[in-house]
């Protein structure tokens, strides 16, 4: 009769902590970086509630009765027209955002589906945005401007900022509906439905790449100073960013009204990001999985 084999208590105690820190260690890293990513942001928030010496003398610690101060947030909508800031920003994000997503869907559609001469030349010349950084043809932007009168104007910024976003948007989408099966789209067609209904069929198909393209477009944007400063400078076409500026001198800044404008820059963004986010993570892991 043989003897029953003995468990190797050894083998198991090793795997169980080769397990732990292969689990642990990726998790303290995420949680690091979380921490560092999030901490200006709090710093900021607890600071806009602070007096000004609060700020500068302990800017580490949460508001209390002797250093709450709400004068930042009192300045900022008694002194200057942070509405006008605030809905100029959000007209040109959500315009800029929905454009891209229609004129990109359309171009990735016809680029994924439909085979034809210089098809792939076409793509590559597109991707090309994606390497090239838009700023480098300032000068040439705002020539462009000033000969077609888009100076200090919500479109003009808005025009940009689809140049800015359609090579992406047709990047990621064009490679996700060519994962669409194509027995699908000719069961569509078959039934007499148009090209426009079958592109309708499969934009649903795609939603977590539409989510993923709404953060990566709508942050640089709402974010963005360099094109308001240059190409929409006067006070009605000024975005947040831009107006935050008017706070800070040579030799004098409000750091109250800055703070407070920062964090109420942020909140839109913040519940835009927390709609989108859970696309954005199945965007990541589907394209993973492929």
């Amino acid at each position: 009769m043989n003897p029953m084999p003995i468990q190797d208590h050894t083998d198991t105690a090793g795997y169980k902590i080769r397990s732990f820190f292969e689990g642990f260690i990726p998790q303290l890293i995420l949680i690091i970086y979380s921490v560092i990513a999030l901490f200006p942001i709090f710093m900021i928030v607890i600071n806009s509630f602070k007096a000004k010496k609060a700020i500068f003398g302990s800017p580490f610690s949460l508001p209390t009765v002797d250093t709450f101060d709400l004068i930042g947030y009192k300045t900022v909508l008694e002194r200057s027209n942070f509405d006008v800031y605030f809905s100029n920003s959000l007209i040109v994000t959500l315009t800029s955002l929905v454009l891209t997503l229609i004129i990109g869907a359309m171009a990735a559609f016809a680029l994924s589906e439909y085979k034809f001469k210089g098809n792939t030349l076409l793509a590559l010349y597109l991707s090309l945005g994606i390497m090239i950084p838009i700023r480098l043809g300032t000068v040439g932007i705002l020539q462009l401007m000033v000969n077609f009168n888009l100076v200090n104007t919500l479109l003009g910024l808005i025009l940009v900022y689809i140049a800015q976003s359609l090579p992406m948007t047709i990047f990621i989408l064009s490679s996700f509906m060519r994962q669409v099966p194509k027995d699908l789209k000719d069961a569509a067609r078959i039934d007499g439905a148009s090209e426009y209904r079958i592109l309708g069929l499969v934009i649903p198909l795609v939603r977590p790449a539409i989510g993923a393209i709404g953060i990566f477009t709508m942050i640089p944007i709402w974010n963005d100073l360099w094109f308001p400063l240059i190409l929409a400078p006067s006070q009605k076409t000024a975005t947040v960013t831009l107006g935050v500026q008017q706070f800070l001198g040579q030799f004098v800044s409000d750091w109250n009204a800055v703070l407070a404008s920062l964090t109420l820059a942020m909140v839109p963004i913040l519940i835009i990001y927390l709609i989108f986010s859970r696309q954005m993570i199945r965007s990541i892991t589907s394209g993973a999985l492929k």
